[in-house]
């Protein structure tokens, strides 16, 4: 297998179990939202330490905390996934896998408009189109909500912020997530602490099977980071852009065939716009990298000699 290909299967194996995710944390339940976030936290980090024992990298720590900025970046990306994934349980176990579906299909154009507002990059025409159908798809909704989509939009801008403060630490996938469990690992054991006095929480207590199922939390975050990680050092920024579409689609399903949850006209209406919008924004990636491909210099080619026979 070449690493092109070996790329689109480590894609498809994190887009696919980010997919799957609904399933997973519907399955700790009775756990409420707040505990599943702070088991999922703790046990990450642990994986992750695991994890970098095994491969001896520990040296980077002490650089990192050397750095006052970094470590300010780290503890804003940490508050940011957490928002986020809290928001995803708490969307997934309340009935609204539909609504978080929402959320990461309009997150490219969350991330587009953050570029706009925080790097003062200018858009094309294209990416205006796409935001504009963006933006009408959150009004249609909000229509038929009666209110905003908030599980949606803070899941979108959650991560596109995570994303934008990810871009500027430049941490390997597993430093970057022990990295940021580590920050909340001290608050999240102190709440499990917590429930565990006080005897409302659910670890131990449900079944052994409930518990290994709230530990594997930690193994189900690493796996399928690791796998994106992979596969973006190996496909073009087209190839992910496409893939990203997977997780979406396959919680929207989830939401609609496994757990019956309504999607009347005005909400579909809704989805339709944003699906024009990413196949705006698609195009005009696509377009631009064929684009920047063609425009780069090709290597001459050499010249016949002895040695090259």
């Amino acid at each position: 297998m070449d690493e092109t290909r070996r790329g689109y299967v480590y894609g498809l194996v994190a887009y696919g179990l980010w997919g799957l995710f609904p399933i997973y944390w519907k399955l700790l339940r009775p756990a409420g939202a707040v505990e599943i976030l702070a088991n999922r936290i703790l046990w990450s980090a642990v994986c992750c330490a695991l994890l970098l024992v095994i491969l001896r990298q520990w040296r980077w720590i002490a650089g990192v905390l050397r750095r006052p900025r970094t470590v300010a970046k780290l503890v804003t990306a940490a508050g940011l996934i957490a928002v986020n994934w809290g928001t995803y349980i708490y969307g997934v176990n309340s009935g609204h896998v539909v609504e978080t579906a929402l959320g990461y299909f309009i997150n490219p154009l969350v991330s587009i408009l953050l570029g706009v507002v925080i790097l003062r990059e200018r858009l094309r025409r294209l990416q205006w189109v796409a935001i504009a159908f963006g933006v009408a798809a959150v009004v249609v909704i909000t229509v038929d909500y009666g209110r905003p989509p908030w599980i949606a939009l803070t899941l979108a801008a959650s991560f596109g912020l995570y994303g934008l403060t990810k871009k500027t630490l430049r941490l390997p996938a597993a430093r970057g997530l022990f990295a940021e469990s580590a920050v909340l690992a001290l608050p999240a054991a102190g709440y499990l602490g917590y429930l565990s006095a006080t005897g409302t929480g659910t670890f131990g207590t449900v079944s052994v099977g409930h518990t290994m199922l709230l530990v594997g939390g930690g193994l189900v975050t690493m796996v399928p980071l690791l796998s994106f990680a992979s596969a973006a050092n190996r496909l073009p920024l087209t190839s992910i852009g496409v893939l990203q579409y997977l997780t979406p689609t396959m919680q929207l399903c989830c939401g609609l065939i496994l757990y019956g949850e309504p999607m009347p006209p005005a909400e579909l209406a809704g989805f339709v716009l944003v699906w024009i919008a990413l196949v705006v924004f698609t195009a005009d990636l696509v377009h631009r990298t064929r684009r920047t491909v063609a425009a780069a210099p090709r290597e001459a080619p050499r010249l016949s000699t002895t040695s090259d026979r």
